[in-house]
């Protein structure tokens, strides 16, 4: 748990800062931007979906691949609209809604110390806001020609809802024994009433869940190895840690599936926030599914003959949101000796975009240059830049965090030998042609 003297020692980050690289560098930018955008919808560019796609696969890697008990899926976004009846998010899926009469904005009633002056209402800052409703979260659409009530269908609020209903069938098909969990990575889909703070709260996301299920008599103690092991997986990522806690839902914000809730939050400049949830779901989601199909979805257990229905622990990670925490954690403005300003971003290799550079000193002698890039390239994403001063060259891989710099001088002609720069020291080695892919390799992966 970070202490308050942590937090004031936090490095200070500007959101607006991390905003702008994300555009100019082609990490995220606003979906239909030519169009002015479309609020709660953002495209990840050529350095955003190598980003996200790291962080998947690393997850993917340590949930999924690296275990003998976790099976994956993908499943479709649209299910069953039975599915939500029985998961209760048609009915209990929703937010707080007030409308402002004035300047007919809508807001979150939990929210409205947010919302800030009325522009529409002459000698009053105040907004006139209507009553308290409820507002259902899932966007909902038309599958087939007809138009009556049995074609609309929702787009998956969260990933989970599928996990459930193919539990019976990935158990069976993988012969795996409880407890087991059962991992995927997909879209979902909220229709948030108020989009904001960049990619932290958008209306298209993309979720990492994995569902484990269990006797109900040892949820407690999955909680804790889950809770543990998520923990684990920040550390690796290398997070600051003063940039991220824990913290414990109380009886009157737990959901209505759930028996015990912590959520790990990181501190964005905007405030504390949630990036993953781990939650004790009990027996809801399959005691529920079980009434609403008509399929008997309760387990045997072999040696004592036991009937039960396995009860479930949840870890649910917002990989739009750790992403943007990845940013957030490595972006920094340092102070060079020589007086000048550089920004660089510290992410850890497994997550950087590009994971090597090849500069040539100069075009004269690019050809070399190449054929080491298109070597590395097998293994890696190499990024290769033969424009600008060498200088320039560097700052522009710092700012994207490339972890190393590989340059070919003129020198590298007679001695067969490369300069290798790391990004984080600055400091730089001479290595061999012929080790260059093994000094590479036992960069990126030290420490993992």
């Amino acid at each position: 748990m970070t202490s308050e003297a942590e937090t004031r020692s936090t490095p200070t980050v500007d959101l607006e800062d991390v905003v702008s690289l994300c555009a100019r560098r082609g990490f995220i930018f606003q979906s239909s931007e030519i169009y002015g955008g479309i609020n709660g919808f953002w495209d990840y560019g050529p350095l955003g979906v190598e980003l996200k796609n790291n962080l998947k696969e690393f997850w993917w890697q340590r949930t999924v691949r690296d275990r003998e008990d976790v099976e994956g899926i993908d499943s479709a976004i649209i299910a069953h609209p039975r599915t939500w009846e029985a998961s209760g998010h048609v009915q209990h899926f929703a937010d707080p809604l007030v409308d402002c009469r004035a300047c007919k904005r809508r807001f979150r009633a939990d929210q409205l110390e947010e919302a800030g002056p009325c522009p529409a209402r002459e000698g009053s800052s105040e907004h006139d806001f209507t009553e308290v409703r409820r507002f259902n979260l899932m966007l909902s659409t038309r599958i087939g020609a007809s138009e009556d009530a049995a074609s609309t269908a929702y787009l998956r609020a969260e990933t989970c809802g599928s996990i459930f209903t193919d539990f019976k069938r990935v158990r069976e098909s993988s012969r795996q024994k409880i407890p087991f969990g059962i991992a995927q990575i997909g879209k979902a889909f909220r229709n948030e009433i108020n989009p904001r703070y960049f990619t932290f709260r958008s209306r298209e996301f993309e979720q990492a869940e994995l569902e484990f299920f269990c006797h109900p008599g040892e949820t407690e103690r999955w909680f804790e190895y889950w809770l543990a092991q998520r923990l684990r997986f920040y550390r690796e990522l290398g997070f600051d840690e003063r940039r991220v806690r824990t913290r414990a839902h109380g009886e009157g914000e737990l959901a209505h599936y759930c028996k015990r809730a912590v959520d790990v939050e990181f501190l964005f400049p905007f405030g504390w926030k949630e990036i993953e949830g781990i939650h004790d779901r009990g027996s809801y989601d399959l005691t529920q599914h079980s009434e609403f199909s008509g399929r008997d979805l309760s387990v045997m257990d072999e040696t004592s003959k036991e009937r039960f229905v396995p009860a479930v622990v949840e870890t649910s990670v917002g990989m739009d949101r750790t992403a943007l925490a990845l940013l957030v954690n490595a972006y920094d403005q340092e102070r060079l000796p020589d007086g000048e300003t550089r920004t660089v971003l510290h992410l850890h290799p497994v997550v950087a975009p590009v994971k090597v550079a090849v500069l040539p000193l100069s075009k004269k002698i690019g050809e070399p240059a190449r054929k080491i890039a298109a070597a590395l390239r097998r293994r890696w994403n190499v990024f290769y830049d033969e424009s600008g001063n060498i200088g320039r060259r560097y700052r522009r891989q710092d700012e994207i965090g490339t972890p190393l710099c590989v340059t070919y001088d003129f020198q590298s002609e007679t001695d067969s030998q490369v300069t290798v720069r790391e990004r984080d020291s600055m400091e730089q080695e001479r290595v061999s042609l012929a080790g260059l892919e093994a000094h590479i390799r036992d960069r990126l992966e030290e420490g993992l």
